[in-house]
């Protein structure tokens, strides 16, 4: 199922991203693309409060770092491939983490095509002004319709 958002702020952007949190059970891999500034990293902090973390968690891009885990009510692995090609991601060992007990967030996902298998949550986010994304999720997960219902995000299709 794909649904097309739009969010005309950043604010709009962590929101749509607390909802998609706030509705992960274990065992999903959300999948992030877009354009260097898009909005990956404010989505997953969004997506990361959703999910009730520790008060000491601080969402960082592990642009440097390459992985960050974050402990909230299921533990989440923040993943960035920017600078990585298929032989270093398939040597960071995030086959360990694909399991029901984690929810595994990948910025640049592109980059690893085909890697991932599971519960898949497909993110695109496309600029679409200063300020406005135009934010397109993909999966199978029945969740994806509940958020067509939210008043602040003008669902597009």
């Amino acid at each position: 199922m794909r649904h097309d958002f739009i969010s005309n702020s950043p604010e709009e952007t962590f929101s749509l991203g607390a909802l998609i949190g706030s509705r992960l059970t274990g065992g999903e891999i959300l999948l992030l693309n877009g354009e260097l500034g898009a909005g990956k990293t404010l989505l997953t902090k969004g997506i990361v409060k959703g999910m009730d973390p520790e008060t000491t968690t601080t969402v960082v891009s592990p642009s440097f770092t390459l992985v960050n885990l974050y402990n909230a009510r299921l533990d989440i692995i923040h993943v960035d491939l920017y600078r990585l090609d298929s032989e270093e991601i398939g040597n960071l060992g995030l086959e360990d983490f694909m399991d029901t007990d984690h929810v595994i967030i990948v910025e640049w996902a592109q980059r690893a095509c085909g890697f991932f298998q599971g519960t898949t949550v497909d993110i695109t986010i496309d600029h679409a002004g200063e300020n406005k994304r135009e934010i397109t999720i993909s999966t199978q997960l029945p969740w994806i319709s509940d958020l067509t219902n939210i008043q602040w995000i003008t669902g597009v299709s």
